[in-house]
């Protein structure tokens, strides 16, 4: 069971299908993508002393190279570490020593703030080296067990040190076949475009495209929504991953411009909370072209999905609520929401969401402690409080940590969030608890508008949430702090209010 052989599969079945593109042009069809991922294979043992279930990083920005490095990897029966391309120099570095990666593929700019290590095997993709590796014999794909590691994958770190969640070629096969039963079909004439970064969902993506030989495109210019609406209309039938923001930029740019989405047949969405006034908006704008996922690096793209025919039914009496939802379960793992001992809690009732099922991670690298805490009898604990509603819709409430208690009421951020989001002048909005003497903590608001005034936030708080809810305070700023997956940083905003507090104690 090695995830190579999806790509040696559609090599001898459509060698002669296109399979890489930059920009507009197309570089090679299946055949010489399985070539040079086989060529690669053939020569990280041989030339850079690899064995099996050795680790093998990828330090670069979106390239084609990327997939045929992805592939070779698991062509030779090794374990891939796809690093954000957004990560410091030591950031990375404190990923590379961590999981032991043997080698490290890299672009120029990524080998140069990497350079200054020598304990480091680089290998760039521009380079000479790298084109040699790709005139080696090819052979068939190694044979490993479907629990061995495949892709290491590292959180991104909001608080603490990220962890590698250890995701195995079962748990990636069976993503794949959640997308095909829960997400969307894919025909050889289809297009995936990587907008995301490939070191994490827009990556995790590509086996259902290579499984039914479909086009994999890249960017030239990364995420530019004036490129990523072009290429669509130029290659036609296109599908793509993208986060929340990245969203809300093909939204403004579509509206702004009066572009057609020519060329779009799926936007499949996840990775951060979408507000239900953005989705709105963005099916208003681009059409019924939508999907939204609910998952984790622990469990990677699967735990819910918000289907497109539900994000279109307008006309069902609940669908305000629904498309502020996350979805159902997927059909490949079960979902439970509990209290703090395990307990499953009814229809109603917010605790702590779930996860059992075959795409759940074989547990974090060399950390047994993390591992033992969020993996309890089988079952992921995600950190994310939720509700169900009686039709089985799961809506997030927030990260646990992220809850505020305000005079023995809970209150989740992105409730107050999603209120703030209805008016025109708010951009951005975040949420957190600032302690006080009297409450034990309090509501503050960060916002991001255009002329919005603390009056005009606070009647539309009061004209839909109870009055313990809304802010006693907004923080009317330039831009919310985020780390390089485009998260908000909650904990630096409440570190701002606390060093506030500390600093006038």
């Amino acid at each position: 069971m090695n995830l190579a052989q999806l790509l040696f599969r559609s090599a001898r079945l459509t060698p002669n299908a296109p399979a890489l593109a930059c920009g507009e042009e197309v570089l090679c069809d299946y055949r010489e993508f399985a070539r040079r991922a086989g060529s690669l294979a053939s020569a990280m043992p041989g030339r850079f002393g690899l064995t099996t279930g050795d680790r093998v990083a990828l330090f670069m920005d979106n390239c084609p190279a990327y997939l045929e490095i992805l592939y070779g990897v698991w062509w030779a029966g090794l374990a891939a570490v796809p690093i954000n391309a957004k990560l410091h120099g030591r950031e990375a570095e404190y990923i590379l020593e961590a999981s032991g990666s043997r080698l490290v593929f890299v672009d120029a700019k990524h080998g140069e703030a990497l350079r200054s290590n020598n304990a480091l095997r680089l290998v760039d993709v521009a380079s000479v080296e790298f084109a040699n590796l790709l005139k080696e014999a090819t052979g068939e794909p190694a044979a490993v067990a479907p629990d061995a590691l495949a892709w290491l994958f590292y959180t991104s770190g909001t608080t603490g040190r990220p962890k590698g969640a250890m995701l195995s070629h079962r748990n990636l096969f069976t993503m794949t076949a959640s997308y095909f039963m829960n997400v969307d079909g894919v025909e050889p004439q289809d297009r995936t475009l990587y907008a995301a970064p490939m070191s994490h969902g827009a990556g995790l993506y590509n086996f259902m495209f290579v499984q039914h030989a479909a086009l994999h495109v890249i960017p030239e210019n990364g995420f530019d929504p004036a490129e990523v609406f072009a290429l669509a209309a130029h290659h036609g039938n296109t599908q793509f991953f993208a986060a929340p923001t990245m969203v809300k930029r093909l939204v403004e740019h579509s509206a702004a411009k009066r572009v057609e989405p020519n060329g779009i047949k799926t936007i499949v969405y996840g990775g951060g909370p979408m507000y239900a006034e953005d989705i709105k908006q963005a099916l208003a704008t681009i059409g019924d072209r939508f999907v939204q996922i609910y998952g984790q690096g622990e469990s990677p793209m699967t735990i819910t999905v918000l289907p497109r025919r539900v994000l279109s039914d307008y006309r069902h009496p609940r669908w305000e609520a629904r498309i502020a939802s996350v979805g159902v379960a997927q059909s490949v793992v079960e979902v439970c929401v509990v209290d703090a001992d395990g307990r499953p809690l009814p229809v109603g009732e917010i605790g702590e969401i779930t996860v059992r099922g075959p795409t759940v991670m074989n547990g974090y690298w060399n950390d047994a402690q993390a591992t033992a805490n969020t993996l309890r009898d089988g079952w992921l604990w995600t950190g994310d409080m939720g509700v169900f509603d009686e039709d089985g819709f799961l809506t997030l409430k927030d990260r646990s940590k992220d809850m505020i208690i305000t005079g023995g009421a809970n209150v989740y951020p992105r409730e107050v969030e999603e209120v703030l989001h209805t008016h025109p002048k708010v951009r951005e909005a975040s949420v957190v608890g600032r302690r006080d003497d009297e409450w034990g903590e309090v509501v503050v608001a960060f916002v991001v508008g255009d002329g919005v005034t603390a009056e005009e936030l606070d009647r539309v708080c009061l004209d839909h949430i109870a009055r313990f809810k809304r802010p006693k305070e907004y923080r009317f700023i330039e831009s919310l702090p985020k780390n390089n997956y485009g998260k908000v940083l909650k904990t630096a905003l409440r570190e701002l209010l606390q060093n506030e507090i500390s600093g006038g104690s």
